[in-house]
């Protein structure tokens, strides 16, 4: 549909711009603090919080003060969180098998947050990268990642999450097949109710440099994800990624990095009306965020700025580190 315009004077277009009132009446996107989902990065131990260098104001939490995240997410009005584990070195094989060990530091952060605060939504990572000797989301054999085999081992991961009481599973391996596996097996044992939002468009990106910092995985990783994120390049590849992974059941899709992929986050939601989330990535995090420490840019608008624009591109939420800061200022 075409707006009809009349010419100058009849249309002064700055009219609705004049006062804060107008300009609320008139503006057609909104961001609130239900939008938001906030990333915790998870650390062995007891009532500590370990600073990540690369993404200035994030810390990796142990479980204790990341279940009082939890209650922080809940008392500013966020409906949900991410968990990602800061492994350790000792405990990444090539069998990966920590993925889905029932006590791993993923599954254990879940139950006690879901025993104390259930409220708040609690979304989990599936992908090998967090626990593997290479770095890779996938098993490496021959210098190629092996799909099929990667997606029986997502699928025990998920189950393990699934179990531990996570409410929305994340695969963020970009394997071939691996949502209808994953569906299946949640349909099959039990787990009919847990949500899957599918990382459908992943591009290999130069944007996630501070989060492998934040996980342990920059220093074990060989290599790049080339051959299983997406190229920067391709945007009509990024549709029948999305219309595979809900044609395999997924429940809601997202596209990552954010900023730099707009245009697919708008496309996505024009061709399918799908639930649509993009994730403001660590890369752009740390830009907003070390130009606003340097003075160069004004921070807190930059940042509302920056989400406000996934809204008008189509979005219904946003993963952001900045979301307590952001909620509030919303709230």
């Amino acid at each position: 549909m075409r707006p009809i315009v009349p010419p100058f004077p009849a249309a002064r277009l700055r009219r609705l711009r004049r006062t804060n009132a107008l300009r609320d009446l008139a503006q057609e996107h909104r961001l609130g603090v239900a939008d938001l989902i906030w990333p915790l990065f998870l650390l062995e131990g007891t009532d500590s919080a370990q600073p990540v260098d690369s993404m200035p104001g994030v810390e990796r939490l142990t479980i204790d003060r990341a279940v009082r995240a939890a209650g922080q997410a809940r008392d500013l009005g966020i409906p949900a969180i991410c968990l990602f584990p800061y492994t350790e070195a000792a405990r990444r094989t090539e069998d990966c098998a920590e993925a889905w060990s029932p006590d791993n530091l993923v599954n254990r952060a879940l139950r006690a947050i879901k025993a104390e605060v259930p409220e708040v939504a609690v979304m989990t990572d599936v992908a090998l990268d967090p626990y593997s000797a290479h770095g890779h989301d996938g098993f490496l054999r021959g210098g190629e990642i092996v799909n099929d085999e990667t997606v029986e081992a997502l699928v025990r991961m998920a189950l393990a999450q699934a179990e531990a009481g996570a409410d929305i599973i994340g695969p963020s391996d970009m394997m071939d097949g691996r949502i209808g596996a994953i569906r299946s097996a949640l349909e099959g044992h039990g787990h009919q109710h847990v949500a899957i939002m599918s990382y459908a468009a992943k591009y290999a990106s130069a944007f996630y440099g501070p989060f492998r910092d934040a996980v342990g995985a920059s220093a074990a990783l060989s290599g790049d994800k080339k051959s299983y994120q997406m190229n920067p390049g391709n945007s009509d590849e990024a549709l029948r990624l999305i219309e595979r992974d809900l044609s395999e059941g997924a429940d809601m899709v997202m596209i990552k990095p954010g900023m730099p992929y707009l245009d697919i986050c708008r496309r996505a939601k024009d061709a399918f009306g799908a639930p649509t989330f993009a994730y403001q990535v660590s890369g752009e995090y740390a830009m907003i965020r070390g130009a606003a420490d340097r003075g160069w840019i004004d921070g807190e608008r930059a940042m509302l700025e920056s989400l406000l624009a996934f809204r008008r591109a189509g979005c219904d939420g946003i993963l952001t580190y900045f979301a307590p800061q952001a909620a509030r200022l919303l709230g």
